[in-house]
């Protein structure tokens, strides 16, 4: 029985049917002249320039909120500073003035105690008795300059409404209107506010009456 023989084609030959079959003559083992041009892994350029301009709107946000917290946090830094030294200004005010109502229940028994001295110094009592009493205004009174409580300057003085509290009025030629020329009583005063104002007498012109009699003698 004799042998068939088939015919062995070379690689050359396969190879060159293959490109026959391909479409265009292109081998599916050959990359196209687009795919050879571009570098592996370099992917499409629009997806490149997407890419940058995401990252760049990304930063833009995150400065913007930056900038953000940092103000916030500036203007609640600066209102905390206020509210600290509005906080140091109304506790000072409290401890300067604490002891306005105290001063203002005192002054009435210091007022009563100037009006005992001068009854035992009209009635004619001892020199003792008056001294005594007299001592005990003074240490009233030294209490009130301890903390800072002192009397107000009223006598003679121009009237001061925001100090004096004028009860009536009395002609004077000695005084300018508007003087003070009475004290009914003292007022006083702790550091700058008024405690109790002073009840004054104050001064007015001088009324000319002789104008008026001499129209009525005419």
């Amino acid at each position: 029985m004799s042998k068939k023989h088939i015919p062995v084609k070379t690689q050359r030959e396969l190879d060159a049917e293959a490109k026959k079959a391909a479409p265009n003559g292109i081998s599916d083992d050959e990359p196209a002249d687009a795919d050879r041009a571009r570098p592996a892994g370099s992917g499409p350029p629009e997806s490149k320039a997407d890419a940058a301009n995401a990252v760049e709107a990304e930063a833009s946000r995150l400065r913007a909120e930056l900038d953000e917290a940092r103000d916030r946090a500036l203007r609640f830094q600066a209102e905390l500073e206020n509210y600290r030294r509005r906080v140091a200004r109304e506790m000072e005010q409290e401890r300067r003035y604490a002891v306005l109502p105290l001063l203002r229940d005192l002054l009435p028994v210091w007022d009563n105690v100037n009006r005992a001295i001068e009854a035992s110094e009209h009635a004619g009592e001892s020199a003792g008795l008056v001294q005594g009493v007299r001592m005990v205004a003074e240490q009233l009174e030294a209490v009130f300059r301890r903390y800072e409580c002192v009397k107000v300057d009223a006598l003679y003085q121009p009237f001061d409404p925001n100090f004096h509290e004028a009860i009536t009025e009395q002609p004077s030629e000695e005084h300018p209107p508007g003087t003070v020329v009475g004290e009914t009583q003292t007022g006083f005063r702790l550091h700058d506010r008024i405690v109790r104002p002073s009840q004054v007498i104050v001064s007015t012109a001088v009324r000319d009456d002789s104008a008026g009699k001499d129209e009525e003698t005419d």
